[in-house]
């Protein structure tokens, strides 16, 4: 048990994002590789859920894309992400979003919480 401990601590980023909650609009920058290129890309979207508990927490981010929903999860300790930037806060009253996914256009909206 002590080999997976050290295995997990060699292998953490130690990286410090701003804290974000679900329902905040955020911007991820995802290193990606194709080939032997690497680029970085933005994600942006909304956050539906946080789940998870320390370096194992994830989060899903939810984009429309062409009027398209696409759902991404990210592992909060994964070593492609380069920064989250937090775009808007958001007002919700769940810490899952899933009925997000049948709303489409103006009654998918958010509203944004005063910081």
């Amino acid at each position: 048990m002590d080999l997976m401990k050290i295995a997990e601590e060699a292998f953490a980023t130690k990286k410090e994002f701003p804290p974000f909650r679900s329902g905040d609009t955020i911007t991820v920058a995802y290193r990606i590789k194709e080939g032997n290129k690497e680029r970085i890309q933005q994600y942006r979207g909304v956050v539906i859920r946080i789940c998870g508990e320390g370096d194992k927490k994830r989060f899903t981010v939810r984009k429309m894309s062409e009027n398209v929903g696409v759902e991404r999860i990210f592992p909060i300790e994964s070593p492609f992400i380069e920064s989250i930037a937090i775009n808007k806060y958001g007002k919700v009253r769940r810490a899952k979003l899933y009925y997000l996914r049948m709303l489409t256009g103006k009654k998918a909206r958010i509203k944004e919480r005063r910081v």
